[in-house]
């Protein structure tokens, strides 16, 4: 019962000071913010309420057992977090749901715990926060797909997974394809002002406008899609959006505007492959207007752009072609079965690299705790890998991983935390690009490595335990980024 799910799901979180997994992915994805309301079915304590309040965020919850006389009330964003596992009664179960999405005018969050197959064994792990009953009565575990259909056929929409078991589900169709596009945007930065023209100084707050769109979308806007004050300010002072734009051309490098819309041209591809593999694609008209026009600025029609998309999508069925991507790649570290990227340099990956990690990612939602991504070229599999000590250990220690076979879509995960001997990374800069903040310092590190002859046998160090026979061998330890010969004597 929901009195059951109060009493227990909440005894864990009364001291938890953090917003739980599926608010933190609301906040990271823009979906929650100091414009919208959020209201939380189920909150417990309150805990997440009081955590979005404090960040300026009008919010308010209910819960049957601790606030059973609040209001129920309709909000921009509405929770319902963990928990379609812990009610019994399949009735009250998709009556609760169906209640939390009445409320909910513009997005619901849904979160459950799933079941993953665990690598080491047949059985399968809870992944997820974990939710233990007092009385030990009754617990439902989904699999991914299972809650997705669930959620569907329940609500009928069409739920967007976003990590494992945290699904949002939009009121409006075109904002859900807007945030599906968002999710494979690469991030690009404004070029810089390299000559500050007399025009350009005594205009560059109207020009602002321009440029952040410009950024974003990577073409020029169109009538009505800037603000009416900002696009009204632009052509009283140019008359036309154009005549505007050629003054920030002068005032920088063109050709790094010339880079931005190629690499949105990019996203555009990806965004319209991965539409076509996890259902039909859309008629041109059921697009949303802002992607109607990317369309036609960097492909001149909708045929044209969905044939360059369905071959490099059509084209993954041939391993071949995944390996000579990888291999090409001048991102991230290839070895004779896979490629590695960082979890930041992935938007970096050419298109067809990208769809290909989309076709897991898109399906199942990324893992918020991926440090890297194995991207496997002998058969078709993702890999979301956790290093949480990447930046800071030398030589991180794989933590855990989720693979997604995409032949079956069944989840794997790996647990590696309790090894005694567990696998290393070594040249961390590989895994990068040289815009990474710590790129430098690993790339020194490394060389200094290889001076001292420490990856001579390279197959004999991939594990912790071989890697520190290789140290005392050598006579060096490594202290941080620090490599020290230890004295024998």
């Amino acid at each position: 019962m929901l009195e059951d799910l109060a009493i227990e799901r909440h005894r864990a979180a009364i001291y938890r000071t953090d917003l739980s997994r599926p608010i933190k992915l609301a906040l990271e994805f823009e979906i929650i913010n100091t414009k919208t309301t959020f209201f939380d079915y189920g909150c417990g304590h309150g805990g997440d309420v009081e955590r979005l309040t404090a960040r300026d965020v009008k919010s308010a919850g209910w819960d049957p057992y601790y606030k059973p006389d609040a209001p129920l009330a309709s909000a921009d964003v509405v929770n319902f977090g963990y928990i379609l596992n812990v009610i019994e009664d399949t009735e009250e179960r998709l009556k609760s749901l169906q209640n939390a999405w009445k409320l909910a005018d513009k997005v619901l969050i849904v979160a459950a715990q799933v079941l993953v197959s665990a690598i080491s064994s047949k059985n399968q792990l809870a992944y997820g926060d974990g939710i233990v009953t007092r009385r030990n009565t009754f617990q439902k575990y989904y699999e991914q797909a299972e809650l997705k259909q669930y959620i569907d056929s329940a609500l009928e929409v069409d739920a967007v997974p976003v990590a494992l078991g945290i699904f949002f589900v939009f009121r409006d169709e075109q904002e859900k394809e807007n945030f599906r596009v968002e999710c494979y945007r690469s991030r690009v930065i404004a070029p810089r002002i390299i000559l500050a023209t007399k025009k350009y100084e005594n205009c560059k707050q109207e020009l602002a406008p321009l440029i952040k769109f410009y950024t974003k979308r990577g073409r020029l806007p169109v009538e009505g899609e800037l603000e009416p004050e900002a696009e009204s300010k632009i052509l009283v002072e140019f008359t036309s959006i154009r005549r505007a734009f050629k003054v920030i051309l002068q005032a920088t490098d063109e050709a790094e505007w010339d880079a931005i819309a190629y690499r949105r041209s990019l996203d555009t591809q990806v965004y319209l492959a991965l539409v076509q593999f996890e259902e039909e694609r859309p008629r041109f008209s059921e697009l949303p207007e802002e992607i109607r026009h990317d369309i036609k600025a960097f492909f001149g029609t909708y045929r044209d752009a969905c044939e360059v998309a369905d071959e490099k999508l059509f084209s993954l069925a041939e391993p071949k072609i995944i390996r000579a991507a990888c291999h090409k790649s001048k991102v991230g570290k290839f070895t004779p079965s896979a490629l590695y990227v960082h979890i930041k340099a992935l938007e970096e990956l050419e298109p067809l690299l990208r769809i290909y990690e989309g076709c897991a990612s898109r399906a199942f939602g990324r893992p918020e705790e991926t440090t890297l991504i194995k991207l496997h070229t002998k058969e078709p599999r993702i890999s979301y890998l956790y290093y949480p000590d990447f930046d800071t250990d030398a030589h991180p220690t794989l933590k855990a991983s989720i693979v997604i076979d995409l032949k079956t879509f069944k989840i794997t995960r790996g647990d590696y935390s309790t090894r005694e001997n567990p696998p290393i990374l070594h040249r961390k800069e590989t895994f990068v690009t040289s815009e990474y903040p710590l790129y430098e310092q690993f790339a020194r590190f490394t060389q200094l490595e290889v001076q001292a002859g420490l990856f001579e046998n390279p197959s004999e160090i991939g594990t912790r335990e071989g890697w520190q026979k290789c140290l005392e061998e050598k006579g060096i330890e490594i202290k941080g980024h620090q490599l020290n010969r230890v004295d024998r004597a």
